[in-house]
């Protein structure tokens, strides 16, 4: 098969990595892919966003599967553009990306199908949203903006003035664009986070193991949220009895609404839950696979990706499964220094190619942020590199990723050092 990943992040060169291991691929292409794609694919200069261009060069080079990374893509329409001409694409048309594009739709839609989710208001206008925040569940609240935002588009305030901020960065500043337009004030909800995905073919449904992204900067889960900062699998807050109701509660109604509707979404639906006890509460869904989520989740898979993905984007995954490594993964997020404000570029980085040499096959590398100038490997963005680790036991594989992160060197670098701090108080506790 000729196969083309749209995208040119971590979770692309995640995907990339494990197709390329695939006996039924031919080709592999990547647009626009990174240095560290380009080890594993032939890179295309293409945009992923710049679709007609995207949709020309598939059609000239006979591309058999085309798989989309990243969320703004789908939300422009690039499934439907492509599938009218033919190609088959893994990932929803525009209908379906709704879900991820506006927050205001899914929860409307998350209430009249009966999907359990926090209390929730929308606003369009700041002064209505700020003498709100006063009279809405008391406390603390969680400020989203409406639009795609990079998954950085959420507050959780721990009270009115940093509710008020953040409505202020959002709807004044437009801190997120035209993201900005809407916010939606939401209950906040306390547990533990848990994310589970699924792929689908509008029909059927073909779960992952759980995971647990890490979104703030700091450890102890302090400051600004993050596009994610780590990631681990699975989460043992999972359990098999909370496993049976996400199906029951989350996913299943959520496909019956969208059969209702006349959409056919044929790609990832990404549920990111808050349990508590035997609660659980959908925080969002998202319509790709996560980032750094998919970096901790598809070195555990045994089974080849690529038969999955093609028969989803086919519509017809029956008889299809997914086989499983029993060791745990873990990936540390190394992110420049000033993320996710400001933050320079162009920092050499060193150390990667002595660590993939030496490594015994339970460490991967995944560049997220990262260019070639004058020959040489630099920082290109904030999330720089996912670094990501496997072994029996969770704290061996954590040992063997800050092992990892410790070797590979630039200027500013910075990783968090307690990813996965839940599951090892939760085995302490046991």
């Amino acid at each position: 098969m000729r196969v083309l990943i749209v995208g040119g992040g971590g979770r692309e060169h995640t995907l990339t990595w494990k197709l390329a291991q695939s006996p039924l691929l031919e080709k592999l292409y990547s647009a626009p892919g990174n240095p560290g794609i380009a080890k594993v694919a032939e890179c295309v200069d293409i945009a992923a966003d710049d679709i007609e261009n995207l949709k020309k060069w598939a059609l000239e080079e006979k591309i058999d599967l085309t798989v989309v990374g990243p969320e703004a893509p789908l939300v422009l329409g690039l499934a439907d553009s492509f599938r009218v001409a033919g190609l088959k694409v893994f990932g929803p048309g525009k209908e379906g990306a709704r879900l991820e594009g506006s927050k205001v739709w899914t929860k409307r839609k998350m209430k009249e199908w009966g999907i359990p989710s926090a209390g929730f208001a929308v606003f369009d206008d700041f002064d209505d949203a700020r003498s709100h925040l006063a009279r809405f569940y008391g406390g603390a609240v969680v400020i989203k903006a409406e639009g795609l935002a990079a998954g950085k588009g959420v507050t959780v305030a721990s009270g009115p003035a940093e509710a008020e901020q953040a409505l202020y960065d959002i709807m004044i500043e437009r801190k997120f664009g035209e993201a900005g337009n809407r916010v939606v004030i939401e209950q906040c909800l306390s547990g533990e986070e848990v994310s589970v995905l699924a792929i689908t073919d509008g029909k059927s449904l073909v779960f992952l193991p759980s995971s647990q992204d890490h979104k703030a900067i700091y450890e102890g889960d302090r400051g600004p949220n993050t596009g994610g900062m780590g990631a681990y699998s699975p989460a043992p807050v999972y359990t098999e009895k909370l496993a049976r109701r996400t199906e029951e509660q989350v996913f299943w109604p959520l496909l019956k609404g969208f059969n209702n509707l006349g959409v056919d979404f044929r790609g990832v639906i990404y549920a990111g839950l808050m349990v508590s006890g035997d609660d659980l509460n959908v925080l969002e869904y998202n319509v790709r696979f996560g980032d750094p989520e998919a970096q901790a989740l598809i070195p555990r898979m045994k089974s080849d990706l690529l038969p999955l993905l093609d028969a989803a984007a086919g519509g017809d995954l029956k008889g299809l499964d997914a086989e499983w490594r029993g060791d745990p993964a873990v990936c540390v997020v190394m992110a420049s220094g000033g993320y996710p404000g400001s933050y320079e570029k162009g920092f050499p980085i060193e150390g990667i190619d002595e660590l993939e040499h030496e490594s015994d096959g339970r460490v991967a590398v995944f560049h997220a942020g990262t260019a070639i100038k004058d020959g040489r490997l630099v920082t290109n963005g904030g999330r720089v590199l996912g670094v990501t680790a496997w072994d029996i036991d969770l704290s061996k594989a954590l040992d063997r990723v800050y092992s990892a992160c410790d070797r590979i060197k630039f200027e500013g670098a910075y990783f968090r050092r307690d990813i996965a701090h839940r599951a090892l108080k939760r085995q302490e506790r046991e």
